[in-house]
């Protein structure tokens, strides 16, 4: 496995098991399969309403938890102080544990700076380990790194082969925070498992085309949390510490970045229509 460290200290792995869409009752098993693999790190939500199922496998398999890496979000549901720090409790209370690695506000609406303050406040208190956001695009993520007491270590957004977030890499440079990827794989739109210059490199190193996307991701920087349900999938994601791509394989990879989302323009005010409405539920 290989690491970073956050802004703060805190060692962070670079690949991660994803639990989004995971129905809740499968949740405690995939898991559990993804710790047999060797996974450390797992990304859930409160959003995705598996909490449980993600705390009934850590509490039950074993591993001490200074050696796992939890990370969870607060949903807009929960906006504003005084939910959002309830809603951290209720994280902690679901995930069985007394800490929680990272915790990222999940979308930029509602009152998401009240949140962040709940955050900060649980952070000082060992509540949690690191803080940050998800899906802060440029503009959301400089307005709120500069108006809050610890600026976000992490921003989760959008990262995979066609959408780099080319954009956002200086400004979070600028501010220490790190880039995490979700949906690494992009669900395999845009035919990328089949890529043909994927294949190709994949040839090379006996690796399929996942596993060059998910390598480039790591060796750009980027911390991946892809998703399966299947165990032999989870242990391809893996399989991605016994080669490196060289600089030439790197720039080609570069070159496919479309800069564009294959899912979600955040920009959009149907988009935001959307979220609002979500989080008054």
């Amino acid at each position: 496995m290989e690491y970073t460290t956050l802004k703060n200290g805190v060692k962070i792995p670079m690949l991660g098991y994803g639990v989004f869409q995971i129905p809740v009752e499968d949740t405690a098993r995939c898991v559990l399969d993804a710790l047999a693999v060797g996974y450390r790190s797992i990304d859930t939500a409160q959003g995705y309403f598996n909490e449980e199922g993600v705390g009934d496998a850590i509490s039950t398999c074993g591993i001490p938890r200074d050696q796992l890496f939890l990370t969870t979000k607060i949903w807009i549901s929960n906006g504003g102080y005084e939910k959002a720090k309830a809603s951290i409790d209720e994280s902690l209370k679901k995930l069985k544990t007394d800490y929680i690695d990272l915790m990222l506000i999940h979308q930029p609406f509602n009152d998401y700076y009240g949140s962040y303050r709940a955050m900060e406040e649980a952070y000082k208190a060992g509540k949690i380990r690191a803080i940050g956001v998800s899906n802060f695009m440029p503009d959301r993520f400089i307005d709120i790194a500069n108006f809050v007491e610890i600026p976000p270590m992490v921003n989760q957004l959008e990262v995979h082969l066609f959408q780099q977030q080319k954009a956002a890499r200086p400004i979070l440079k600028k501010y220490g925070t790190q880039l995490m990827a979700w949906s690494p794989l992009a669900q395999g739109k845009n035919n990328l498992f089949a890529d043909p210059t994927l294949k190709e490199i994949g040839e090379k190193y006996g690796k399929t085309a996942a596993q060059i996307n998910l390598r480039f991701l790591i060796q750009s920087g980027v911390v991946v949390i892809p998703k399966s349900t299947h165990k032999e999938r989870m242990e391809e994601n893996f399989n991605l510490f016994d080669f490196s791509l060289t600089e030439d394989e790197m720039k080609r990879l570069e070159e496919m970045d479309l800069g564009h989302s294959l899912f979600i323009d955040h920009y959009a005010p149907e988009v935001a229509d959307m979220f609002v409405s979500a989080g008054k539920v």
